[in-house]
């Protein structure tokens, strides 16, 4: 088991997931956070990115399933993009958080955002 960490956040993205159909149709922002276990000691050592997560792939993944996707839930497009990360075999663990920037209710300035970890079905073999 590692304990290295591969880690992106503050992505934002502007997406139409939500509950109320205004959400769907206006959209609003964003925030990702990821948080991938792996082994970076290959890519300590060897200094290539083949032999790491090119993160890149993940991010713009990422942010055409939140630009794209109409889901009714926070907690569905959290998963959707955990199943994005472990498509790499090489992260064993994902932990994903999307936050609501500005959701479209009537109690001020606040966020909210769910939290889903999710392990590789390979990790521990």
């Amino acid at each position: 088991m590692t304990h290295d960490q591969l880690v992106l956040h503050n992505l934002v993205v502007y997406g139409y997931t939500g509950a109320l159909p205004e959400e769907k149709i206006l959209g609003q922002q964003f925030r990702i956070d990821l948080v991938m276990d792996l082994d970076l000691s290959p890519a300590a050592h060897s200094d290539d990115l083949r032999d790491t997560v090119d993160y890149r792939g993940i991010l713009a993944q990422t942010t055409a399933l939140v630009q794209t996707g109409k889901f009714d839930l926070i907690e569905t497009l959290a998963q959707k993009i955990a199943d994005v990360a472990l498509q790499d075999a090489r992260i064993v663990r994902v932990q994903v958080t999307v936050t609501k920037c500005h959701p479209p209710l009537p109690y001020g300035d606040f966020t909210v955002g769910v939290t889903v970890i999710r392990t590789s079905p390979q990790a521990g073999h």
